[in-house]
């Protein structure tokens, strides 16, 4: 076919289909196809099922606990160790960097910074399942873990006097910060520990669709107002201004005031080196960003200014001459495991849940993009069990808690890493700095590890383009984004966090509470049934009232079903009930005065007699009078036509009320109740109601729910609206070859003895009115 030419039409026999067979009901469907319930396993097939046992099997869960059983294996040598070798070097130098600068985030010595970027990694080599993340400190996590730690450790804490003083907060009070930094090192690393505990307990109890809740929106949200957060926590390291340690509620205000109330004791040396090395990592980062299928490997911006910007504070001896701060000790070699404070638990442990969750949602979020990205699979629950144990492993060393960094598994994977060889390796660039390079270090101003810290936050801040995105695509997602920003930011990020989250789920109760729906009609000529507002050529079928209502059904949107269904067919199946029982009252009471009587034919009045029936529908309705009648008289009335009696009862234009519950996922048992009260409210006014489309799972739960008697079976439930429709249509076209249908109603008579009906023979002029008040009143 020549380019651009139009492809042929099909042929016409090909673009129409005709499809014959039986109109089916649930009832003759499954006698037909012969529906086999479903038997469940029984407790000892279960257990059988679980404990059995094969070499395969034993192997598979080996591997599933142990996925560097699956992966290395399978390992290129020839075509990956190289590429791993130069992977990991990049990264571990960055990592090395990332390390010192987000411990300040935590508020421990940047030393133990290089500790959380080295032992993670030794235990995820071999239970993590993603072969992409570099696993260490990450700026939001970071940030949660000091936020416990300053809570839990102050400087209020350590005051002390003159004699014995090593350092002074923002007051100018004197205070023993060894004695502080020892205690905040051990709740930093108790947290990481305890951590660690809950992450193993989630992947051992197979609860990781609990990162389900946190909706990209909610992330995006959060991520942002982490940044903030950290961005003013590195604002006062890259002045060199000292402030009181906030926490809690608007404690990031409280921050930002104080730091620009002493902006005037900003060091200059400090900031000049804070600002240039935000501009040059910036722009480097730009380059490597616009450039990157042209360099093989992105420049390590970061390790080129802390290399140039330590020799410069080494050489200008910046500490001495312009009181700059620097690093001053980092230890060398490692610290004994220590075991972790466990009294101090109960006070962390609401703040250790929320940290395991987005700690691990953040690593899946970012393994989930590079296992997509090169055809692979992680287990989410094996992430939990595999950080669970790194935490654990790491809060021994005094460490704290590990995740994924967005910026360092990048510059993993864009290097040429494809396993977590590169990992490994990029561990062994952290030992080395760790073992002999850490005291060349020492001169470093934390103005340019805090630069560095802020350089990298750049990709969190640009979210906030994606809320006019967001608003043109999904309000709501909108409002959850910039809700969660905003509460993260003025409650900190744990409460902000769990604020965020229930917004979100309160979302999505309100959107399921008030789902929409709409009355629906057939385009002619097909089974294909539109909502009515939305399409001209729709039709309604006759006397036909179709609602789809788009939810599961369950007590907190029950009200809205019936709203909807009042709506739909418009009127109220109660309300029609109750007005037709008040104007049997009032016929009743006419009939024992003598101006109405009662004939097998209808009612009729007396000729030459004011007819007072017609009186005002002002009598309030008492529905404990509304009794169904003990003595009975059969007569033919036709509710849609005029009554000798003025009581306003509402036409009812349909015969017929068909449920499309094609939508509904599930029902509770209020919402089974009230659709069964709603088929008799609706059968008392001669509307049939059906239903159609249903899910299987509806059949099986009404079953249970004992749903199903004498006047509801199973013969109103159709597979499709058609299949209703056309059943309806049989029936009103069988019916109507038949008698007349009239409503047969039953007046209560206070007499003992039957009523008699009055055969006597009248006059000509007589039998002209009663023949016209019987075609009037009856069909």
């Amino acid at each position: 076919m020549a380019a651009g030419e139009r492809a042929e039409e099909p042929l016409a026999e090909l673009s129409h289909y005709v499809v014959a067979r039986p109109i089916y009901s649930e009832a003759g469907f499954q006698e037909e196809n012969e529906r086999r319930p479903p038997l469940p396993p029984t407790l000892r097939e279960r257990a059988q099922a679980a404990c059995r046992c094969s070499r395969k099997r034993a192997f598979q869960i080996a591997k599933s606990f142990l996925p560097i059983l699956e992966w290395l294996p399978n390992y290129r040598v020839k075509e990956w160790l190289m590429s791993d070798i130069i992977s990991g070097v990049s990264t571990g130098l960055v990592a090395t960097l990332q390390g010192l600068a987000y411990a300040l985030l935590v508020a421990v010595p940047v030393g133990y910074g290089l500790y959380s970027a080295f032992f993670p990694i030794l235990t995820y080599f071999f239970l993590g399942t993603s072969r992409h993340i570099s696993v260490g400190p990450f700026p939001v996590v970071s940030l949660m873990v000091g936020s416990v730690v300053l809570s839990m450790a102050p400087d209020d804490n350590f005051l002390i006097d003159g004699s014995n003083a090593t350092g002074i907060n923002g007051t100018g009070t004197l205070i023993d910060t060894e004695s502080r930094d020892a205690q905040r090192v051990l709740i930093a690393s108790t947290l990481t520990f305890l951590v660690g505990i809950l992450q193993v307990i989630f992947g051992v109890l197979q609860i990781g669709f609990i990162v389900r809740y946190l909706a990209d929106p909610l992330v995006g949200g959060f991520t942002t107002a982490a940044a903030f957060q950290v961005l003013v926590s590195q604002l006062k390291i890259v002045l060199n201004v000292s402030t009181k340690n906030y926490n809690g509620v608007l404690s990031i205000i409280y921050t930002l005031i104080e730091t620009f109330e002493k902006i005037g004791t900003t060091n200059i040396a400090d900031l000049i080196a804070g600002l240039l090395t935000i501009f040059v990592c910036m722009v480097v980062k730009g380059i490597n960003d616009r450039f990157k299928h042209k360099i093989p490997i992105p420049i390590p911006i970061e390790v080129i200014v802390t290399i140039v910007a330590t020799g410069i504070s080494y050489a200008a001896d910046l500490e001495k001459k312009y009181n700059a701060g620097i690093v001053k000790s980092i230890p060398r070699g490692f610290l004994p495991p220590e075991p972790p404070d466990v009294s101090l638990f109960s006070q962390m442990i609401a703040a250790s849940f929320s940290i395991a969750i987005v700690a691990y949602a953040i690593a899946v979020s970012v393994g989930k993009v590079y296992a997509t990205k090169y055809d692979y699979a992680i287990d989410g629950n094996q992430e939990f069990i595999a950080f669970g144990f790194s935490n654990i492993f790491s809060g021994a060393f005094s460490c704290f808690v590990a995740t994924t960094a967005l910026s360092r598994t990048a510059v993993q994977e864009s290097t040429g890493g494809k396993t977590q060889v590169a990992g490994i390796i990029s561990a062994g660039i952290v030992l080395i700095s760790i073992v002999a390079l850490g005291k060349l270090l020492e001169p470093l101003q934390k103005s340019v590890l805090a630069a560095v810290v802020i350089a990298n936050l750049k990709g969190m801040f640009m979210q906030v383009f994606d809320v006019p995105r967001l608003w043109r695509q999904n309000k709501v997602d909108a409002m959850i984004w910039v809700f969660t920003c905003v509460a993260s930011i003025i409650l900190g990020l744990d409460l902000g966090l769990l604020a965020g989250l229930l917004f979100g789920l309160l979302t999505v109760v309100l959107r399921v509470q008030f789902p929409s729906w709409g009355g629906f009609g057939n385009i002619p000529g097909t089974d294909i049934y539109k909502k009515v507002k939305d399409y001209k050529n729709v039709i309604e079928p006759e006397g036909v009232k179709i609602l789809k209502f788009s939810s599961p059904i369950f007590y907190a949107n029950i009200d809205g079903l019936k709203s909807s269904l009042k709506s739909t067919v418009g009127f109220d199946a109660v309300k029609v009930y109750n007005k037709r029982l008040k104007a049997l009252r009032k016929i009743q009471k006419l009939i024992k005065k003598g101006k109405l009587k009662a004939t097998k034919n209808g009612i009729i009045s007396e000729p030459g007699i004011n007819n007072e029936a017609f009186e005002t529908d002002e009598e309030p309705e008492d529905n404990e009078d509304l009794q169904v009648p003990t003595k009975e008289v059969e007569i033919q009335v036709d509710w849609n036509s005029e009554l000798p009696v003025k009581v306003n009862i509402p036409k009812v234009p349909i015969h017929s009320l068909i449920l499309d519950f094609g939508a509904v996922t599930f029902l509770d048992i209020v919402a089974v109740r009230s659709i069964k009260t709603i088929i008799r409210e609706f059968e008392r006014i001669d509307v049939r109601v059906y239903f159609a489309s249903y899910q299987d799972n509806l059949i099986s739960q009404l079953e249970r729910s004992a749903f199903f008697d004498d006047i509801v079976r199973k013969d109103i439930f159709f597979l499709t609206v058609h299949d209703a429709v056309l059943y309806i249509r049989n029936q009103m076209t069988y019916s109507d070859n038949q008698d007349p249908i009239f409503e047969k109603i039953s007046l209560m008579q206070e007499s003992k003895e039957p009523m008699e009906f009055t055969e006597a023979s009248r006059p000509d002029d007589e039998l002209d009115v009663q023949e016209e008040a019987i075609r009037r009143l009856a069909s």
